[in-house]
């Protein structure tokens, strides 16, 4: 895709359920330069040996934490290993479908383009709120995303959509210049607000979205979003 050099980061923590289909569904994609670096953040589920068996000719780099350091720390570890000129976060389930890498990398098409968001946001037709109200969780989670999203906006300036969105896509030189250190899911919220911090444009294009429940694996819980808010207003106001 042009001069696009992708690296797809995949953090990983107890995924054996999905892992394996995840790296399949990258390795079929066609006409994207890629490099892919997953990162086995201490699971203990069988990850790990689904991955020593399975997954380790399929990928370029495996790091293997030797105990649990979270998401963040992940994507640091796989700084050292980056070769492309583009960064792509992707998550181990299947919450987000590895075929949006194509409108992800479309907007590079544009040399000026510094950083790409998937929002789950847009595009969406209107909610259907009989279904929420019967599932109070995730209509609850959405809820806590819309108003982190409208606090992140306030706060930084922007006008974004889904800031806690999974898939963010960075020109590498710019992407190392943020100068990561949150270790947890926190990380998202830093590298939005650093992005604003240096008047970085961000530009949202719509992505398909399967949200998984707890019981089926979802890690982030209500303590993450007043964890994203507090890191936003460290990076905004004390850093």
């Amino acid at each position: 895709m042009n001069n696009v050099y992708l690296t797809i980061v995949i953090p990983c923590f107890n995924e054996k359920k999905t892992i394996l289909k995840v790296i399949n569904q990258i390795k079929r994609l066609k006409n994207i330069k890629k490099q892919i670096i997953l990162v086995d953040d201490c699971s203990f589920d069988g990850t790990r040996e689904i991955i020593e068996k399975k997954i380790k000719k399929k990928v370029d780099q495996i790091i293997f934490h030797n105990r649990n350091k979270g998401k963040g720390a992940s994507i640091i570890s796989s700084q050292k290993y980056i070769k492309g000129n583009v960064i792509l976060i992707q998550d181990a389930d299947l919450e987000y479908n590895p075929k949006d890498y194509y409108k992800l990398l479309k907007p590079f098409k544009q040399k000026n383009t510094i950083a790409v968001y998937g929002s789950r946001v847009l595009g969406r037709k209107k909610v259907n709120l009989s279904f929420y109200s019967k599932n109070f969780t995730k209509s609850f989670r959405i809820f806590g995303n819309y108003v982190l999203t409208k606090l992140s906006n306030f706060i930084n300036n922007q006008s974004l959509t889904d800031v806690h969105t999974c898939y963010k896509v960075i020109r590498k030189d710019i992407f190392m210049k943020l100068n990561i250190k949150e270790k947890g899911f926190s990380f998202c919220p830093e590298v939005t607000t650093k992005l604003a911090n240096l008047s970085y444009p961000i530009v949202e294009v719509p992505i398909s979205y399967n949200g998984r429940e707890i019981k089926d694996g979802k890690k982030i819980r209500f303590k993450d979003a007043i964890i994203a808010l507090i890191t936003i207003y460290k990076y905004k106001y004390f850093k």
